[in-house]
């Protein structure tokens, strides 16, 4: 039996003819026929009553026909579900991001992503760049954000948003009230950084930056990023971090521009060899949205 055999059952059953149940179905009634009396032989009970004008259905037939619409529908509701599947409709998705995505543009993306595919259930953590890279190795995240330069042969990438990237002191520091102020300014003041391991790409972009200006950075604190802006408040030192971070509206620090509008890359990035239609429709999502900042008057 095959589902061939039980949609030609339920056409004859439906039509309680013989001819327009072929008509229906698009075929000659005489396979029709045949197709029928080979099921009936594989049952071994007949499921029509042949003598009778219309058909009528045998208590076998009866019984057949209330599961087989039955199966018939949920086949139905399978392929149409596998589709939506296949078109990245459905499925699940684990994205990770790092702290400053959540003030600048994550939630608008998701909102996009939902209204395009609202039956793929997300998960969204919050991670460090490097723990965003081993967890997309392992498998353990499908899409990721990250900053910096990347170099990983399982990864692709694409940069999604270039960032300028802004010095943070305490709302204290002689410096606060210039404008706009050069790495060469701050050669002698203490820092304080994310550790190297959370994003080595970014970490090597900031000291380079430094390196550049003529000196190394003397790093006398180290902090998880979401914390950073904390321990600048504090008095610990100064950072530099991405623009995205004056979402935070902190009253307890200032962020001034840099000279020379340093950027860094805001990358979006996914296993190379992925076959999820919903990774790749999340993809196509951010390309055509996009992961905007709000724009605000800077303070």
């Amino acid at each position: 039996m095959d589902l061939r055999h039980l949609r030609y059952f339920a056409a004859v059953a439906e039509e309680r003819h013989f001819g327009r149940a072929a008509e229906r179905l698009g075929i000659a009634q005489p396979p029709l026929s045949k197709q029928l009396q080979d099921l009936e032989s594989e049952l071994g009970y007949p499921l029509f009553d042949r003598s009778r004008r219309p058909v009528e259905l045998t208590a076998a037939g009866l019984t057949l026909l209330e599961h087989t619409r039955s199966l018939l529908e949920s086949v139905e509701l399978a392929v149409r579900e596998t589709r939506r599947a296949g078109a990245g409709h459905r499925g699940r998705m684990s994205i990770g991001y790092p702290s400053s995505l959540a003030y600048s543009g994550l939630t608008q993306l998701l909102r996009a992503f939902r209204e395009r595919s609202p039956d793929v259930a997300i998960e969204v953590r919050e991670l460090a760049p490097g723990d965003q890279i081993d967890a997309l190795k392992r498998g353990d995240l499908d899409v990721g954000f990250v900053r910096g330069a990347l170099h990983e042969p399982q990864l692709a990438s694409e940069n999604i948003r270039n960032e300028k990237l802004v010095l943070a002191l305490p709302a204290d520091h002689r410096l606060a009230i210039r404008e706009r102020i050069s790495l060469s300014a701050v050669a002698r003041e203490p820092f304080v950084f994310f550790p190297r391991a959370r994003g080595p790409g970014f970490f090597d972009l900031l000291v380079s930056f430094c390196r550049d200006s003529g000196f190394t950075p003397n790093i006398v604190q180290e902090a998880p990023q979401i914390d950073v802006l904390a321990l600048v408040a504090a008095g610990f030192g100064l950072s530099i971090l991405p623009e995205s971070v004056r979402e935070q509206r902190r009253a307890d620090i200032v962020l001034r521009p840099l000279i020379g509008s340093p950027t860094t890359e805001l990358r979006l990035v996914w296993r190379s060899a992925d076959p999820s239609p919903a990774v790749a429709r999340f993809i196509e999502t951010v390309r055509r949205v996009g992961v905007k900042r709000r724009r605000r008057k800077v303070p």
